[in-house]
């Protein structure tokens, strides 16, 4: 691979930190699957938009069911799977306005305990759907709180202690998008020219079931791409301009998104939100959990095809193999139409936003990353393990001693990673940075306006299989005056 350009620098960065950006694994006993040809083409499933109502109090109301299901992957063969909301894999797209009230009810007919986090969101740790919010089967609970960030594609999953992979692989996610007070010109049409692209892998037995047994140390790779639960999928575009919400929703995999004729993308939103103004970048890598928001141009009749290449993991050459991210492959065939409806010019500014100022940082906290450990500790539901100012803005530094990339998740904060050479106003928002090996990333975090002195909020690797093995570690929230809990009671620990 040739060296990164400016452009695709800047790209990639946005996923991570620096070039060298994804999680895998090293010292895997044999590598993934490699992914498969295309298969026949299908036309793009589109997750509908999640029917919500209005109370009393006026407040958006979303009610979800996660429950079994089976759906038709591949040909004449029906996999048994778990979804949201009436769909057998994945979920409806719930979407809300920023200064909207909340309330996300969501009914457990599972035949075991789970949960359903909202990842990204600025919320009490209370409605956080973490390890400590469990659903029972035959259970509700119910999460409800005043949105008050800026517009953003965030997304829902489980998040059960110690079986949060093996949920999520069998189809358990959705999208979550936050609109914002103040409307950006942007595509906008949900489903015509504002297109969700939820990507995952999959691999399967001979009797179509998802093959949950073949994994190596990074976790559960696919040799089956899925966009949107859709196999070698195309979309009809009627537009000169489409924006691609991409999520990276697989348990392990990394991905590479460029164009087939390697014309840029315009990059407009990370995942905690919008860029100050669009960016022209080579491509985009997402680890699991990041999103990114592009912009793809297109002439009549031209058909261009979004793919994943293959791209580098900043760590030897076996480990980036047994990760995957030797493969390429494609995602999307852009298939517009004869003629075009013309789109409006993007606005030269997105977000007006101010950047954190590292000059404000309270305190430094530093995090050391090895063998599923995060300073040198396994995942307790009973312990404290840091507590942060109500709204502090601080640099955490997570640096991995690991010969394996990781991928930090923060419940409840926005980031912005600091890199030599990125001015403020340029570093995109965060909730979810990729860590290399010998390497330390040091980003800016900031915590939301939520106190609570009993129920924390999460820190882990969204390499699922990690996170489930015990790289993961919790915060408490607390205002002036609060005294925190020295132990977290009632903990569930599903763990094993």
């Amino acid at each position: 691979m040739s060296p990164l350009s400016r452009r695709r620098f800047l790209g990639a960065s946005l996923a991570a930190a620096g070039a060298a950006a994804v999680a895998s694994v090293a010292g895997c006993a044999s590598g993934p699957p490699t992914v498969r040809p295309p298969a026949t083409p299908r036309p793009l499933a589109i997750p509908p938009l999640a029917p919500s109502t209005r109370d009393a109090a006026g407040r958006r109301v979303v009610e979800l069911v996660a429950a079994p299901g089976t759906h038709e992957f591949l040909p004449g063969l029906a996999t048994p799977t778990w979804g949201y909301g009436g769909l057998p894999f994945g979920g409806p797209t719930v979407r809300a306005r920023r200064g909207e009230e909340v309330v996300l009810r969501v009914t457990n007919r599972l035949p075991e305990t789970t949960t359903t986090h909202w990842h990204g969101a600025t919320l009490p740790a209370r409605a956080d759907g973490g390890p400590h919010q469990p659903i029972p089967p035959g259970g509700t609970w119910e999460a409800s709180w005043r949105l008050d960030q800026p517009a953003a594609t965030l997304w829902y999953h489980p998040h059960p202690h110690g079986r949060t992979e093996r949920h999520v692989h069998r189809g358990l996610c959705g999208l979550f998008l936050v609109d914002d007070d103040v409307p950006v010109d942007l595509p906008a049409r949900y489903g015509v020219d504002d297109v969700p692209l939820v990507l995952t892998d999959r691999s399967f037995t001979p009797d179509g079931a998802f093959d949950e047994q073949h994994r190596n140390a990074v976790g559960l790779l696919g040799d089956t791409v899925l966009v949107n639960s859709t196999v070698a999928p195309y979309l009809d575009v009627t537009t000169t301009r489409v924006r691609l919400r991409v999520l990276n929703a697989s348990p392990a995999r990394s991905y590479r998104v460029v164009l087939d004729d390697e014309t840029p993308l315009t990059l407009v939103g990370t995942d905690g939100g919008l860029l100050p103004a669009p960016r022209v970048v080579d491509g985009v890598v997402l680890t699991p959990g990041e999103r990114a928001e592009v912009v793809v141009d297109l002439v009549p009749g031209r058909r261009r095809v979004l793919r994943s290449v293959s791209h580098d993991l900043g760590a030897v050459n076996g480990v980036t193999r047994a990760a995957g991210a030797h493969d390429s492959f494609d995602l999307l065939e852009l298939r517009p139409a004869p003629r075009l409806e013309p789109s409006p010019p993007l606005p030269a500014r997105l977000s007006r936003e101010a950047p954190l100022a590292e000059a404000a940082a309270a305190r430094t906290r530093r995090f050391t990353l090895s063998h599923d450990r995060i300073n040198g500790l396994a995942m307790d539901m009973t312990r404290v393990d840091e507590v942060v100012p109500v709204a502090a803005t601080e640099i955490w530094e997570f640096t991995n001693r690991h010969t394996l990339p990781h991928n930090m998740h923060v419940h409840d904060a926005r980031m912005q990673v600091l890199e030599r050479g990125v001015p403020a106003a340029e570093r995109p928002w965060k909730d979810t940075v990729a860590v290399p090996p010998a390497r330390t990333v040091r980003a800016l975090v900031r915590v939301g306006p939520h106190a609570d002195p009993e129920v924390p909020y999460m820190l882990h690797c969204h390499l699922l299989r990690h996170e489930d093995d015990g790289m993961m570690l919790q915060f408490l929230v607390v205002a002036p005056g609060q005294r925190p809990a020295t132990t977290i009671t009632g903990a569930h620990d599903d763990h094993g």
